[in-house]
């Protein structure tokens, strides 16, 4: 079975995926993240919550996990879970090769992660993550590609994907940054003896930054696996700023749901979408999220939630501002 029919026949829930990003380390960029870890972010309390999360989420139905090498210990901590469980063999793994992580553990640290696409950081990082994952590598991601990427032009490299994707490992790409159309248009057109070599897209794609749709529609087209990131808009979607964008939580009110629920819900409305990511850092966050799996929007309500766009450069501009706390 591939991906999409994997996660197909598993039920509603598994439409929406477990990101461990905001649990990996005990720095993230979402709002309101000082509140969700424990008081001591220890190693040992991580690992306890992101296997908290992991169990919740399993027992609810999640059955894709996304982690990445730059999510300080999240590859490690979904590795001993998996030891632990044993048996799970219909959970579907998604890793990013392409940063590495450099805060050593610490909040106050001046940079959290470093990018670079380079044929070398591959061969490193995949030896990492199999070290950690072994054959529990699904889908193994070029982490945060934009248009000027090399990972969009360095034919090494696409043959070291083309290698690993002759392995039975789906190679994708995650994007971010005002451009990302242009970065998934480019890497449709990629192809290693003629087959296509990117086969998924992991895009931020929200109700403030929905540029990237009809990009993600011709992806879709093409047949890849299309996952939504950043879905909340690291935490500005999910209803703890002070006011809730209007209509979103007028609309969340009416139909007797939470805003976070009702921003992933247009995310599975969208009909180009396979899985949207939870980044849940609460079991309670996770049990909101995953309400969007069963959350029927009426085309009037999509309309009046895509209002609250805001044009991309803006949106990227006031991420780029949001604090590592």
């Amino acid at each position: 079975m591939t991906l999409v029919e994997r996660l197909a026949a598993a039920g509603p829930a598994a439409r929406v995926g477990l990101g461990l990003a905001a649990v990996g380390r005990p720095a993230y960029i979402n709002v309101g993240h000082q509140a969700d870890l424990p008081a001591r972010r220890s190693v040992d309390a991580l690992r306890e919550r992101a296997h908290q999360l992991l169990d919740d989420g399993y027992a609810r139905g999640v059955r894709y996990v996304d982690v990445a090498r730059s999510y300080g210990l999240a590859e490690q901590f979904l590795a001993d879970w998996l030891r632990r469980r044993g048996g799970v063999d219909d959970v579907v793994v998604g890793s990013k090769w392409g940063y590495t992580y450099t805060a050593g553990w610490r909040v106050d640290a001046d940079v959290h992660e470093v990018k670079d696409h380079s044929v070398a950081t591959f061969d490193r990082q995949l030896a990492e993550t199999r070290a950690l994952l072994g054959t529990h590598i699904d889908i193994y991601q070029v982490h945060s590609v934009t248009p000027h990427s090399p990972a969009l032009t360095d034919p090494v490299l696409h043959r070291r994907l083309a290698r690993l994707a002759g392995q039975g490992v789906t190679v994708g790409l995650s994007t971010s940054g005002p451009e990302q159309g242009a970065a998934i248009r480019a890497a449709l057109d990629i192809t290693v003896d003629g087959a296509p070599l990117f086969r998924s897209m992991q895009v931020t794609w929200n109700l403030l930054e929905p540029s990237a749709g009809p990009a993600l529609a011709e992806a879709r087209q093409a047949g890849c696996a299309v996952i939504v990131k950043e879905a909340l808009a690291n935490g500005r979607l999910a209803g703890r700023e002070p006011v809730s964008p209007t209509p979103l939580g007028t609309l969340a009110r009416e139909l007797a749901t939470t805003p976070d629920a009702l921003a992933l819900a247009a995310v599975l409305h969208q009909p180009w979408v396979h899985v949207v990511l939870s980044g849940a850092a609460t079991t309670a966050q996770l049990a909101a999220n995953l309400q969007a799996a069963t959350l029927t929007l009426r085309p009037d309500h999509l309309a009046a939630l895509l209002h609250l766009a805001e044009p991309a450069h803006e949106y990227w501009q006031h991420r780029s501002r949001l604090a590592w706390t």
